[in-house]
C-alpha cells in the first residue's frame, strides 16, 4: 500500500507560479498511475491532471491546459504539478492520488490512495 505526502502549496498573486510535489512511499511507485485533484470551498473535489505509470500519457481538465504540467520522477518516487499563470479560481486544497489501473483515470472514485492535501491560494 502506498502512502502519499503532498507539499508545495502556498500563497501567490495572480499570474504567479507554484510547483506541487507528492512523495510516495511504501509501494512500487513506478506501477501506479497518479492524479492531482483539487477541492475548493463550496465545490466538489475535481480532477485536475493525471499521468500514467511510465509518464507516457497525461490528461488535464480543460481549465488548466496550457498552464499546468504534470510530471513524475520514478527514481525519486515523486509526482509534480507545475502550475503557471495562476488565477484566483485555482484557489483550492490540492491532493495527489494513486492507484493501479490500465488507463489514465479522471474520477475521484478511481483512486484508493490519497495525500493529505496542500493549500493553494491565489490572490487577485
Amino acid at each position: 500500500q502506498v502512502q502519499l505526502v503532498d507539499s508545495g502549496g502556498g500563497f501567490v498573486q495572480a499570474g504567479g507560479s507554484l510547483r506541487l510535489s507528492c512523495a510516495a512511499s511504501g509501494g512500487t511507485f513506478s506501477t501506479y498511475n497518479m492524479g492531482w485533484f483539487r477541492h475548493a470551498p463550496g465545490k466538489e473535489r475535481e480532477f485536475v491532471a493525471a499521468i500514467s505509470w511510465a509518464g507516457s500519457r497525461t490528461q488535464y481538465i480543460d481549465s488548466v491546459k496550457g498552464r499546468f504540467t504534470i510530471s513524475r520522477d520514478n527514481a525519486k518516487n515523486t509526482v509534480y504539478l507545475q502550475m503557471n499563470s495562476l488565477k484566483p479560481e485555482d484557489t483550492a486544497v490540492y491532493y495527489c492520488a494513486a492507484d493501479r489501473f490500465d488507463a489514465v483515470r479522471t474520477t475521484v472514485s478511481a483512486y484508493r490512495y490519497w495525500g493529505q492535501g496542500t493549500q493553494v491560494t491565489v490572490s487577485s
